[in-house]
């Protein structure tokens, strides 16, 4: 029997310890350099930053209450805006985590990482260099670029107007010289999908191995969409294919786990919101950044409790009962390839007509089910491409 090669990682990658560490979200800055079009931050502002004070206050709080913290590693992650415009906020606040978990000799100390995803803009200063050489070990940096830079540029740009690629692509071999496994993060929304292809093809050239990928959440899809979408993904597939890249190349568009129908067991949220933590300016928690308000257009922000008085649990209550029946309409759950068909719940409550959670969106019907037609011709053509390989 000959044994089918399988992309070098699948859909989602795991992160580190995914599934079983905490994640807490700082959120340093509701600033960025950037206006790119497709952002949920629809808040975006110079003036909300964190002070040491509530990271401080956070952190004594998640390490003094182990019995409902009890996770075995945790992810210390920054996030904006963009996380880098606090570079020095961010060094203190690692200090100080680290410092802690070593006096009060918690199980987390030696199981947590700092996690970041930035605009890669400011990836090469000096005291981002040093805040990467002082924590090496306990790292992991996301840098998003889309694609060519006509795609990047069309959607990641300044406030006058201007495209950002050659601003970050100048970055892109450091980061990968002190990451090379690290995947980027790359976006679509309506006005680049001709441009999908092309660009994958042009991440995997700059050195980078595994693109994560992915469609828009918000209402943004037109008639059409979804068939220029099938299209892109088959010439992608053809090019990734021909071209043998499958050995060291892994697109997320492409999975063996999605379109089929939901086993009567799968009942997860799509997401971790309400296991994970957010925690803005102010002090508040969030189930989740997608909650917080500079993250809603339509809502108020959806908070569960404060760094100082912990967690209200009545509030978080509804989030841990979210479950995929919970949320989703009878047509979703019994659709024929339901599986790998995303969410976000943040998202669904922002477009609710009744400001619920319990809401499921379905904004990205066309596109999942166009991504699964081209998947299946992914598959079949690669597994008979490595039939007839010779053995």
């Amino acid at each position: 029997m000959v044994e089918l090669r399988e992309p070098r990682r699948e859909e989602r990658p795991k992160s580190w310890q995914e599934g079983r560490a905490k994640t807490v979200t700082f959120i340093v800055t509701e600033d960025c350099q950037l206006r790119c079009k497709y952002c949920y931050l629809a808040g975006k502002n110079k003036t909300s930053k964190m002070n040491f004070e509530i990271a401080r206050a956070t952190i004594d709080h998640l390490l003094r209450n182990r019995e409902q913290f009890n996770e075995g590693s945790v992810i210390w992650d920054f996030i904006g805006g963009e996380p880098f415009l606090e570079i020095d906020l961010i060094d203190r606040i690692s200090d100080y985590a680290k410092l802690r978990m070593y006096e009060t000799d918690h199980p987390w100390f030696n199981n947590y990482r700092f996690s970041f995803s930035t605009n890669g803009l400011l990836y090469g200063k000096d005291k981002v260099q040093r805040y990467i050489a002082k924590n090496r070990s306990h790292i992991s940096i996301g840098l998003s670029i889309d694609g060519t830079k006509r795609k990047h540029d069309s959607q990641r740009i300044f406030p006058n107007g201007r495209g950002s690629y050659d601003a970050v692509a100048k970055n892109i071999p450091l980061w990968l010289a002190q990451f090379p496994a690290a995947s980027t993060k790359a976006t679509i929304s309506h006005d680049d999908i001709p441009f999908i292809k092309e660009s994958v093809a042009h991440l995997f050239s700059l050195g980078i191995r595994v693109v994560n990928m992915n469609v828009v959440n918000e209402d943004v899809w037109q008639d059409g969409d979804d068939k220029l979408f099938e299209k892109q993904l088959m010439e992608l597939a053809d090019t990734i294919i021909d071209n043998d890249l499958t050995r060291e190349h892994t697109c997320s568009l492409f999975s063996r786990f999605i379109g089929k129908p939901l086993s009567p067991e799968d009942d997860r949220n799509w997401c971790g919101a309400g296991k994970m933590l957010a925690v803005d300016s102010d002090g508040i928690f969030y189930p989740c950044v997608r909650f917080a308000p500079y993250s809603l257009t339509h809502q108020l922000g959806r908070a569960i409790g404060n760094c100082y008085d912990g967690i209200d649990r009545n509030k978080l209550r509804p989030f841990l009962a979210m479950t995929r029946r919970s949320q989703s309409s009878e047509e979703c759950l019994g659709c024929e390839v339901a599986s790998g068909c995303s969410w976000c719940s943040g998202c669904n409550y922002d477009v609710s007509k009744s400001a619920t959670i319990y809401e499921r969106a379905t904004f990205l019907c066309k596109m999942h089910k166009a991504r699964v037609r081209a998947n299946r011709y992914f598959w079949k053509k690669l597994d008979k491409q490595t039939r007839a390989a010779p053995r």
